[in-house]
């Protein structure tokens, strides 16, 4: 295309509109308040279904409420579709937070929206001072987030946990010799 005799670039080509299909998401990520409460229960009920209430790391969440500046949503264009997390707890003599329930809504998975969710979690732990973060999890899916297995029934969970699932981001010093013992709320 040249410039014209006023130096006004002009086509001669005609133009075709295109119809152009585009998925747009204004994800956000936002700290937990209580307004999120509602929202979060539905995700957790689609996700884990009424079953999750039994689980061991369920009883240690029964214990005490979980810590709203550690905990997290994302919203996409102002709907809550997924949240963590993060519950107090001593292991052992580890100061640390039991990460969970992760949940993401199964219109957004496979979009590393669970995964951007740990990733805030742990480096809010981190900045908080935790000495570790503690899961029950796959650890193909957590081991890449940092997540490293705990010694074999080194913790005592408030009911039956599968050992090869619990799972640590060692935050302090020496955190994987002092995680022996029970795993319980705390202040």
């Amino acid at each position: 295309m040249l410039p014209n005799a006023q130096g006004v670039f002009e086509t001669h080509q005609s133009v075709h509109p295109v119809s152009v299909i585009m998925y747009k998401h204004d994800l956000v990520y936002l700290t937990e308040d209580a307004s999120h409460d509602a929202a979060i229960e539905l995700i957790n009920e689609e996700a884990f279904g009424p079953g999750r209430f039994t689980r061991a790391a369920a009883r240690i969440r029964e214990q005490g409420p979980h810590d709203l500046s550690l905990s997290f949503i994302c919203t996409d264009n102002g709907e809550t579709i997924a949240s963590v997390r993060m519950t107090p707890v001593l292991a052992g003599t580890v100061k640390g937070h039991l990460l969970g329930p992760l949940a993401v809504r199964p219109s957004h998975k496979n979009k590393g929206i669970g995964r951007e969710l740990v990733r805030i979690a742990v480096e809010a732990a981190r900045r908080k001072g935790s000495e570790a973060v503690i899961l029950v999890g796959d650890p193909p899916y957590y081991g890449p987030l940092g997540f490293e297995k705990v010694a074999y029934n080194a913790l005592s969970f408030p009911g039956p946990v599968d050992p090869g699932r619990v799972l640590v981001v060692p935050i302090a010093e020496g955190v994987h010799a002092r995680l022996k013992g029970t795993i319980a709320w705390r202040e």
